[in-house]
C-alpha cells in the first residue's frame, strides 16, 4: 500500500495522498469518494461499512499509533460473527449467524439492545455449505440518512429477508424480502458485505460452500425506506457463477463493480462469469472484464470470485484463485483479455487493503505487498507466510491482518511486513478482519466480538 518510511509519516497513519515510498505510488484521486450518501463514515472513528468505505479500502485514517496490543473485552454473543462488527455513532453492531444483531458498549462490550430476526437455516436442511446453522454471514451496514442499520437474515426455509433496524433502540422499521431473482432460493448464500448507493441498499448472492443446488450469481437492490421496487441484476449463465467475496460490491462513483465465481459453462460462448463486473445504479452492466482463458479458470475452480475488486488511482487490480493479478483500466474494464497488464501474484480471498498506489493482498497462505505505479505496471514486493490470510486493514502505521487458521492477530509494518505486535485471539471465521476506531480494535470470532488495546 504505500512505503511508511516511519511510523509518524503523514501523522502516523498511512493518509490517502501522502507518498509512502520510493515507488511512485499511484495517488488516490479525490473523485473515488464513495457516491453513496451514507457510505463514508458517520463521525471520528466510525466504521459503518466493511472496510470502513463505499470502495473497501481498509484503511483508517486518524487511528493512533500502534501501542501494545492487548485484551480489552470479550463479548459472548449467541453465534459467530462472520462479517466485520460496525462502530457508529458510540455503538460496536455485530450480527450473528443465529439471525441476531447486537449492539455493545465500545468501552466494555456490554449489550446495549438486541435484536432477534428469526431462526436460521441449519445446515443439515442444505445440499452442502460449511456454516452451520446459517443466519447472518454479510456484513451489515448503517445508513446515515434514516439511521437504520441494515442486515440481510436467512432464516429457515431457506428464506432471504432484509432487516433495517434503528441504531439508537434496535427498533424494527424496515422488513422485505429480498430473495435471489433465479434459481433455488436456499441454494444461495448471502455471503458478501452490504452497500449502499443512492438511497439503495444492495445485496449480493453467491452459493454454498461445495457449489451445489441450483443458484445463480446476482445482485439485488431495495430502497433504504423499504418500499418501492426491488431491482436486480443475474448472471446470464446456467448455474453458478457466486458473486460472494466478504467485501461486497465495491461503490465505485455512480456504480458498483463486483468479482464473479466460476460458472458451469467450460466451452461456448462467455456466460459473464470468472468476471469483474460494472453495475450501475440501476443494476445494468455497463463494463466487464474476464481473463482470455475463463473457460479453463471455470473448468478448475480458478475464478477470480474470490477477491473484491481493487478500485485504486485509475485502474483497478483484481486477483483470483489462479494467483495471477491483473491491471485494468478504471474507465474500460477490457472485455476478455483486455487487461494493461498482469503478474504473479498469489491465490487470492477476501478483501485487500489499500491506500496511495500500495495494495495488500490476503493470499491462501500469507499477505502480499503489491505496488501500481502510475505508467500502470505492478510489481510484487514483501510476503508474510500465514496459515490462512484473514482481509487486512490499514492505521496507525501498521497493516493489520489476521491468521484466521492460527487465531492470532498480527500488526506488521507496512514497509517491511516485519511483525510489530501480535496477540492471540481465539477461534475465528473464516476472512476474519479487523476494525479500527479509536485505540481499540474489534474482531468478529465464533462465539461474538472480542476488543482489544491497539493503541
Amino acid at each position: 500500500m504505500r512505503r511508511l518510511a516511519a511510523a509518524v509519516l503523514c501523522g502516523g497513519l498511512l493518509a490517502a495522498g501522502c507518498s509512502a515510498g520510493h515507488d511512485d505510488p499511484v495517488p488516490a484521486p479525490r473523485s473515488l469518494v464513495p457516491g453513496s450518501r451514507s457510505a463514508a463514515p458517520a463521525g471520528h472513528g466510525d466504521w459503518t461499512t466493511y472496510h470502513r468505505d463505499g470502495l473497501r479500502s481498509g484503511y483508517a485514517p486518524g487511528t493512533p499509533a500502534l501501542g501494545t496490543l492487548r485484551p480489552a473485552w470479550t463479548a459472548r454473543l449467541d453465534g459467530a460473527v462472520y462479517g466485520q462488527p460496525l462502530v457508529v455513532r458510540g455503538k460496536v453492531v455485530a450480527a450473528t449467524e443465529n439471525d441476531t444483531v447486537y449492539a455493545l458498549a465500545p468501552a466494555t462490550g456490554r449489550v446495549l439492545w438486541h435484536r432477534h430476526l428469526g431462526t436460521p437455516q441449519p445446515r443439515s436442511g442444505l445440499g452442502c455449505g460449511n456454516i452451520d446453522p446459517l443466519g447472518i454471514t454479510g456484513t451489515p451496514v448503517y445508513d446515515a440518512s434514516t439511521g437504520l442499520v441494515f442486515a440481510v437474515a436467512e432464516t429457515t426455509g431457506g428464506r432471504h429477508r432484509l432487516v433495517g433496524l434503528d441504531l439508537a433502540t434496535g427498533g424494527e422499521k424496515v422488513d422485505r424480502e429480498v430473495e435471489p431473482p433465479a434459481g433455488d432460493r436456499s441454494a444461495h448464500q448471502q455471503r458478501a458485505a452490504l452497500a449502499l448507493l443512492a438511497g439503495r441498499v444492495y445485496i449480493a448472492y453467491g452459493g454454498l460452500y461445495g457449489d451445489c443446488g441450483s443458484y445463480r450469481g446476482s445482485v439485488v437492490s431495495v430502497p433504504v425506506t423499504g418500499s418501492g421496487p426491488v431491482a436486480s441484476y443475474t448472471l446470464p449463465t446456467h448455474r453458478m457463477g457466486g458473486i460472494w467475496a466478504p467485501g461486497g460490491p465495491v461503490v465505485d462513483g455512480g456504480r458498483l463493480l463486483v468479482s464473479v465465481g466460476n460458472g458451469e459453462s467450460t466451452d461456448g460462448s462467455y456466460d459473464g462469469t470468472d468476471s469483474v463486473l460494472a453495475l450501475s445504479a440501476g443494476l445494468h452492466r455497463t463494463d466487464y472484464f474476464a481473463p482470455s482463458g475463463w473457460r479453463r479458470d471455470n473448468a478448475a475452480d480458478a475464478d477470480l470470485g474470490s477477491l473484491t475488486p481493487v478500485r485504486i488511482g485509475h485502474f483497478v487490480v483484481m486477483v483470483g484463485k489462479s494467483g495471477t493479478a491483473y491491471l485494468l483500466a478504471a474507465g474500460h474494464l477490457g472485455g476478455i483479455g483486455g487487461q494493461l497488464a498482469q503478474t504473479d501474484a498469489c491465490p487470492a480471498y477476501g478483501a485487500a487493503a489499500f491506500t496511495g498506489g500500495t495494495v495488500y493482498v490476503p493470499c491462501s497462505d500469507g499477505l502480499l505487498r503489491l505496488t501500481v505505479r502510475a505508467d500502470g505496471t505492478m510489481t510484487t514486493g514483501w510476503r508474510m507466510a500465514l496459515r490462512r490470510a484473514g482481509s487486512p486493514v490499514i492505521g496507525g502505521g501498521a497493516v493489520w491482518v489476521t491468521d484466521f487458521a492460527a487465531g492470532t492477530l498480527y500488526a506488521l509494518d507496512p514497509d517491511t511486513g516485519r511483525v510489530r505486535q501480535h496477540l492471540a485471539v481465539g477461534d475465528l471465521p473464516n476472512f476474519a478482519s479487523p476494525v479500527l476506531s479509536g485505540d481499540h480494535v474489534y474482531l468478529g470470532t465464533r462465539t461474538g466480538v472480542s476488543a482489544l488495546f491497539g493503541a
